[in-house]
């Protein structure tokens, strides 16, 4: 109850004192100390537990990808088949969302394998995670095998196949999809009308999004959000309609942030628009000023109009206000592990033999 109501220090005082502690008393504390973010405290009481069930692993696991640490989520989740536990329906779950995250994804085709031998693919949100993992991990054709072999699916189903459709370049695909859910019933969500908008701004649909737009709130009620607001924008801004982009935005009846100004900008990148795109910097200065993205775009407008004091000007900007270009990254399975590399960056344990090849 303690631990329930949020007075989570009260909940472990009483838990020290409990003479005998059953897994449920753990599992509670564990979960409601992910909750708040103490992800470490958890993991200090995770490891102390004499009998871990698999409701134990699944709630240290899930706390680390609610927490953003899906490495090691994924490390947990190889001790927890080391250790002889199998996990169950939300265990996977957890496992392949943080499989999503890392791009891992031989070890998310090897728990889809466990799930057909489980028969853990009739449940609905197993097999939404499954399609999301497939998506973010590059691979569209299964996240569609998976969709189509579903017995029933939701909302959320059909919003992940649009979205990924939309988000790897299929988007006349994705409209057919949102046309064969509307057939059967299904209305749309919020979520839903961001794929839908991807979709029409990667295929240059101009009146297809504003419709989409419009028919948000006038059919279904749905007010529009900031990444709604940055859809059209970044719709308008490819197209090349940048002076109705900065008109949006300016009627916006909610604050831009950093990422619909950084869509006009990316318009103005594209079609050279150094006025608007100065003014798209003035506002990300002060929305979202350690982002060097923002600047190197500006810079390289400039040099593409050989406007060479403005580049200079620009660098010198980024010096003094202490943003640093951020290095490149990327990680790698080798033997199930993760291994993750960041460039010029030689921490690694195995780096000098991985530098000597």
């Amino acid at each position: 109850m303690y631990a329930k109501g949020g007075a989570i220090n009260d909940a472990r005082k009483l838990f020290e004192k409990m003479p005998r502690r059953d897994s449920v008393t753990w599992n509670i504390l564990i979960t409601q100390l992910t909750k708040l973010n103490k992800i470490d405290k958890a993991r200090e009481l995770f490891d102390q537990m004499p009998d871990k069930s698999v409701r134990s692993w699944t709630a240290m696991i899930a706390g680390y990808v609610q927490c953003g640490k899906p490495k090691e989520a994924v490390d947990l989740f190889k001790q927890m088949e080391e250790a002889g536990e199998s996990p169950n329906e939300v265990t996977v779950v957890a496992v392949l969302a943080a499989c999503a995250d890392l791009g891992t994804l031989d070890l998310g085709c090897r728990i889809h394998e466990y799930l057909d031998k489980c028969g853990f693919m009739k449940n609905v949100r197993v097999c939404n995670t499954l399609i999301d993992m497939y998506i973010k991990c590059g691979c569209l054709e299964i996240a569609r095998s998976v969709f189509d072999e579903m017995e029933e699916r939701t909302i959320v189903s059909w919003s992940a196949m649009i979205g990924g459709l939309a988000m790897h370049g299929e988007g006349e695909e994705a409209l057919k999809i949102f046309s064969k859910m509307t057939r059967v019933g299904i209305r749309p969500n919020a979520v839903t009308f961001v794929g839908l908008l991807h979709a029409c701004s990667h295929m240059g649909l101009i009146a297809e999004g504003r419709e989409f737009f419009t028919s948000m709130t006038r059919d279904y009620g749905i007010t529009p959000e900031l990444e709604h607001y940055g859809c059209m924008v970044d719709l308008l801004s490819r197209a090349g309609l940048l002076s109705e982009a900065h008109e949006f935005i300016k009627n916006m009846p909610i604050k831009a942030n950093g990422v619909v100004w950084g869509a006009l900008l990316g318009g103005c990148r594209v079609h050279k628009n150094i006025e608007l795109a100065e003014e798209a910097i003035e506002h990300l200065q002060v929305l979202d000023p350690l982002n060097d993205g923002y600047y190197v775009v500006l810079s390289n407008i400039y040099a593409e109009k050989g406007r060479w004091e403005e580049t200079a000007r620009v660098r010198r900007l980024m010096k003094d206000r202490g943003v640093k270009k951020t290095p490149g990254w990327s990680s790698v399975t080798v033997n199930g592990e993760v291994h993750e590399f960041v460039a010029g960056d030689g921490n690694h344990p195995q780096a000098e033999e991985i530098y000597q090849k």
